[in-house]
């Protein structure tokens, strides 16, 4: 896929991930649609970029209408729609089984619903514009999902049962998911960052974050948010790509605690 004049969504797109793939997306010349809760964020992306190019919508991806209508509005305001990347997402560290108790559900039931199903939500409402499309190569490609899990898929930790649960189940989403879209011309891949410095790294102290860098095979440190953006944009313009979940992690396997 050629990025010039095509038109992306994505989601969490007003900082970290999402912001260095808007970024990396404009200078592709791609048209970009932020969905976020920031609008703050967002209208500083939008006045480095221009309103031209970048717009926001306010959208609590877990909300069945709120995406539905906003995923409506970008096509009538850009004409189409040819990317969604899915990088909206939450964490928390509860345990199973403490000394507080169990698991409460409700704390559980949060992280599944915007990692997984809102994932799922956006993604499902972007098919069904992205299938309106003419095709854009001689595959009869019209599009491209690009979902975010975690290595914590794989490894999670003490306390990441939430967050793993929602990020394995965006894995096991990946193939079936290009198997259901296949025949539309519309590909599903997903990231699997492991560690990133987005800015909440900047607030631990500075012996938790050495160890965390020391952690790394190698490179020994973290990712930054542009090899992410880097990635999405390869996904993006790669046809043959399709139904893969890819690791960008500096080969860590992330211990128990």
């Amino acid at each position: 896929m050629d990025l010039a004049g095509k038109v992306a969504i994505v989601t969490g797109g007003a900082s970290g991930l999402g912001r260095a793939t808007v970024e990396a997306y404009v200078a592709k010349g791609a048209k970009v649609a932020i969905f976020d809760l920031n609008e703050g964020n967002a209208k500083e992306v939008i006045g480095q970029l221009g309103q031209d190019k970048v717009a926001f919508w306010s959208v609590n991806v877990a909300d069945e209408e709120q995406v539905k209508n906003a995923v409506a509005e970008v096509v009538a305001k850009f004409g189409a729609l040819h990317i969604c990347n899915n990088y909206a997402g939450i964490g928390n560290a509860v345990k199973t089984l403490s000394k507080k108790g169990v698991f409460p559900l409700d704390q559980y039931m949060a992280v599944i619903n915007i990692n997984l199903v809102g994932t799922f939500n956006v993604s499902r409402y972007a098919a069904e514009q992205m299938a309106n499309n003419e095709p854009i190569n001689d595959d009869g490609g019209r599009g491209v999902i690009i979902n975010t899990s975690s290595v914590a898929a794989y490894e999670g930790q003490v306390g990441q049962l939430a967050y793993s649960a929602s990020k394995g189940g965006v894995v096991g989403m990946t193939l079936p998911m290009a198997r259901d879209l296949a025949s539309y011309g519309i590909r599903v891949n997903t990231i699997v960052p492991g560690l990133i410095h987005t800015p909440l790294f900047n607030m631990i102290p500075e012996e938790a974050y050495n160890s965390l860098k020391n952690s790394v095979c190698y490179p020994r440190r973290l990712g930054q948010p542009e090899e992410i953006a880097h990635l999405s944009v390869f996904i993006a313009e790669n046809d043959y790509l399709n139904g893969e979940c890819i690791r960008l992690d500096g080969a860590i396997r992330m211990q128990p605690r």
